[in-house]
């Protein structure tokens, strides 16, 4: 089972005597410890495939895992009875199977975070949309926290902390009368559940008899909790591997803790650590670079990446006169770069601190014809629009769909109120029923005054109606035109958006119900069927669900740091490092520790940038850069120093840049030189 690894890797993958921590540097192998570990356990030391639970923090990571590991064992087929899965998937697992044990129904419903918007919009009073996501940002670090909402309103160091504690009690409180929990939840709740009921904690133990957790430095207290939990009891060794790396860990703004590594040593005291530290994936000039900013760091464990790779290309700083320069120079080496390579596009990587550096360079990319993609961009079937239109449709198809009711009832308004719906869903808990069958259960009238009650039945009699003829082939455009009209789902758009916004949210409802037609009537996909209202609807549902899983195109890769973690390109262009940016400036008066804190992680996330690259690293600083309309002068950020390079790297403007003069000449003689030197 160790065939082809390093000794390292194969001592992380053959311990078995307890709790082991792999501390798997970038590029040094880590998925396939993971992979070759649970072969091991499987097929060397007996391991029953469905006691063994691998967790990682993104579907496609849990995807990609399950695949090789199926590649490694005598028999395929024994991966599919692993749990291999991300800690939410885990979550939703153990929810469903124990939602008795919590109080809940066994349909409880998951809301997102466009539904918890709206339930935090009405608690709040408010139409404010960047204090909304602020409330619904510290809520979510007070439930990733374990903070409850009691503790949460002692705590609070200010006015605005005790507002949004106090809209925290009546959010988890709502969310309890609905029957409903949100993404946070999925993780809070099996950890209230594991310490308060011994019995169903000992039962998963029992199920997941070893546990491997993949990016350990990116967990919150919360799924360390969950961790602890079900590796510890039964009197018997806590059996785990964790692997992650603490020059990586940039998410301490979604919650995840570097405190997790530090813990693990005093919670496990016999924690077995095996380091990963040679480099599969960069050049040493790349390697030498990333390890020399990052040693700037106080370190948890000390370890410096190496690889046999080769010298490779000198890493290049480059700085420009302004953001539009910048922009224009990439496009342009790209190009150039990519005619000398004889490279793909998708070979690229433009990755920025933060998204708002995109469009500039997205101009460029255009006017050079060079062909992107953007990740994390939102999809169409994610605008909050067509959402608003799907819930409808998801309703039709299945009306036990509680947040489709919910997110449908009350957009647009239609008198019934937060009041209402908390008495609904304490009835619908009561009986173990959804919301829309809650309405017409007898025994609701004794909950519900007449004000209340009739409107929900109004509507529910409307979706009722509709449902009515979802079933019939070749009448989607029919129905579907009347249930815009009888939603008034325009006029709420203009009574909510300026003209302009509601113009363009109205439009996209327009293109996709226009769509959704054509597909009804078997348009122009191909195809002569005519399907249902219904039919669509699964159609949708299917489509959001994949989306993203295609073949990569041929295309640069436009990507912010944080969403880059993970990724590798051959050619990595890294720009605006600079001072505010990266470093991102943060809070100007935050103490001295939290400064000290944040610069750590800002520097975390460059050592991410440049480990991402593996033959060429191009680094981009501009003298000024365009901020709300006006040019601001900027400095080089202290981490080109940190990189120590070597002299003469650093090339100044006037030597670099390429001019459409130089950028012929280039190209002449490189078309010019003999075949063998390209070869």
């Amino acid at each position: 089972m160790s065939h082809g690894l390093n000794q390292p890797q194969r001592d992380a993958v053959n311990y078995m005597d307890g709790p082991c921590l792999v501390l798997a540097g970038a590029g040094s192998g880590k998925t396939r410890v993971i992979t070759q570990k649970i072969a091991n356990l499987i097929e060397q030391h007996n391991y029953d495939a469905k006691h063994i639970a691998a967790l990682t923090f993104t579907n496609k990571a849990a995807l990609e895992m399950q695949e090789r590991i199926a590649k490694l064992l005598r028999e395929p087929k024994q991966a599919k009875q692993l749990t291999v899965s991300t800690f939410h998937s885990l979550g939703v697992k153990i929810l469903r199977q124990e939602a008795r044990a919590l109080g809940l129904k066994d349909r409880f419903s998951i809301m997102d975070s466009d539904d918890c918007f709206s339930l935090v919009q009405d608690l709040a009073l408010t139409t404010d949309k960047q204090l909304i996501r602020r409330i619904q940002s510290t809520m979510s670090l007070w439930k990733n926290g374990l903070i409850t909402p009691e503790q949460a309103i002692q705590q609070a160091k200010d006015d605005d902390e005790a507002t949004a504690a106090r809209i925290f009690r009546s959010y988890v409180a709502t969310l309890s009368a609905y029957q409903a929990v949100d993404f946070d939840d999925l993780i809070r709740l099996p950890v209230e559940l594991f310490r308060s009921n011994e019995e169903v904690r000992d039962k998963w133990q029992r199920r997941l008899r070893y546990l491997l957790v993949d990016e350990y430095q990116d967990t919150n207290t919360c799924q360390y909790e969950l961790v602890k939990l079900l590796v510890t009891g039964l009197g018997k060794k806590p059996m785990f591997t964790a692997v992650g790396d603490d020059d990586q860990a940039i998410y301490a703004w979604r919650g995840a803790t570097i405190e997790n590594l530090k813990t693990l040593q005093v919670d496990f005291p016999d924690l077995r650590i095996i380091k990963l530290e040679q480099n599969y994936r960069s050049s040493t000039r790349i390697l030498q670079a990333a390890n020399a900013v990052i040693g700037n760091n106080p370190k948890l464990f000390d370890k410096a990446l190496w690889s046999e790779h080769g010298l490779g290309d000198p890493v290049k700083v480059m700085g420009m006169q302004d953001d539009e320069q910048e922009a224009e120079q990439i496009a342009i080496m790209i190009s150039a770069h990519r005619f000398e390579r004889r490279a793909a596009h998708s070979d690229y990587a433009i990755l920025y601190r933060g998204n708002h550096q995109s469009r500039v360079i997205e101009q460029a990319l255009r006017k050079e014809r060079i062909p992107y993609t953007i990740s994390g961009g939102q999809s169409f079937f994610d605008r909050a629009e067509i959402k608003d239109i799907i819930a409808y449709l998801r309703l039709i198809a299945n009306e036990d769909d509680d947040p489709a009711f919910i997110r449908a009832i009350t957009t647009p308004k239609r008198g019934v109120g937060q009041a209402t719906l908390e008495a609904l869903g304490e009835f619908a808990g009561q009986w173990q029923c959804s919301l829309f069958e809650a309405v017409f259960k007898g025994g609701i009238e004794a909950k519900l005054a007449d004000r209340q009650l009739n409107p929900l039945r109004e509507f529910c009699n409307f979706i009722n109606r509709v449902e009515a003829h979802a079933h019939r082939p070749g009448h989607a455009a029919e129905l579907l035109d009347d249930l815009m009209k009888e939603i008034h789902y325009e006029g709420y758009l203009y009574d909510n958006f300026d003209d302009r916004a509601a113009q363009n949210k109205w439009q996209n409802v327009l293109d996709f119900t226009q769509w959704l037609k054509q597909k009804g009537s078997g348009g122009k996909d191909g195809t002569d069927d005519h399907r249902s209202l219904l039919d669509l609807t699964q159609m949708v549902a299917l489509m959001t669900m994949m989306e993203g899983k295609d073949e990569e195109p041929d295309a640069v890769r436009m990507s912010t740091l944080h969403a880059s973690k993970g990724l590798e390109f051959p050619h990595v262009f890294l720009v605006g490092v600079e001072e505010g940016i990266l470093p991102h400036k943060g809070d100007p008066d935050a103490p001295i520790e939290l400064m000290a804190a944040r610069i750590e992680e800002e520097r975390r996330l460059m050592y991410v940038g440049i480990t991402r690259a593996q033959r060429s690293l191009h680094i981009t600083w501009c003298k000024k850069r365009k901020r709300a309309g006006a040019p601001v002068h900027c400095d080089v950020s202290r981490f080109i120093k940190e990189m120590k390079l070597d002299e003469g790297t650093a090339v100044p403007t006037e030597d670099e840049i390429i001019t459409p003069q130089t950028r012929l000449a280039n190209l002449k003689a490189l078309l010019s030189r003999p075949k063998a030197e390209d070869d």
